[in-house]
């Protein structure tokens, strides 16, 4: 059964899991329904009175004083594997519409390179300047972690707070503690311009 979170706390990935290596991380969300049709929202919003909103996730690789090292340790739909084969993003969806996991990360934790320390999971609005977007237009997001062995989830976190105006968020953290790895539940919302602006932040 899986372990529901708050914004704030952190759990053992690992130490209750013993042999865990491979998972599969899960991002999701929805457009927010509008009650209204065409009119003044119809530039804004496509069939079905949802906003078409295309969120972006992606993965920091942080070293050492928590920066990254170079580009191709950010994971996205530009660069969708790291350069050892540890973090695989299996690409790009574009609306957000149905249910389940919009985008999904697969990690091999024991392949993961020991310098680096923290992966960042990071859920940006594509163009969200252009398009005047921000994350009110989204609703029931959420980060889920699954065993990929079984397809046990054993994570799960619903990102709950109003980020209205924000145009990013920092969703969650896995990170190493020893031996081990842990996730903190995150959901910062910041007003960072696109995925370069975040990567920035942390170069």
């Amino acid at each position: 059964m899986a372990i529901n979170l708050q914004k704030g706390q952190r759990v053992d990935l690992t130490k209750g899991n013993p042999g865990l290596s491979k998972i599969m991380v899960g991002l999701g969300w929805d457009p927010v329904q509008s009650k209204g049709g065409g009119g003044l929202f119809g530039s804004l919003f496509g069939g079905g009175g949802s906003p078409n909103v295309d969120c972006d996730a992606s993965v920091l690789l942080l070293g050492e004083n928590e920066k990254i090292r170079n580009n191709s340790d950010v994971i996205y739909f530009g660069n969708l594997k790291s350069n050892d084969g540890s973090v695989q993003h299996t690409g790009d969806n574009l609306t957000g519409d149905g249910d389940g996991d919009d985008e999904q990360v697969l990690i091999d934790l024991d392949r993961v390179p020991s310098q680096i320390q923290k992966l960042v999971f990071v859920v940006n609005i594509y163009d969200c300047l252009k398009r005047k977007q921000h994350f009110g237009m989204i609703q029931n997001a959420f980060i889920r972690i699954v065993n990929s062995a079984n397809n046990q989830e054993l994570i799960h976190f619903n990102l709950t707070d109003d980020y209205s105006g924000k145009t990013c968020l920092v969703v969650g953290e896995i990170y190493r503690n020893g031996g081990d790895w842990k996730f903190a539940a995150i959901g910062t919302g910041t007003s960072a311009a696109g995925l370069a602006d975040v990567v920035r932040s942390y170069s």
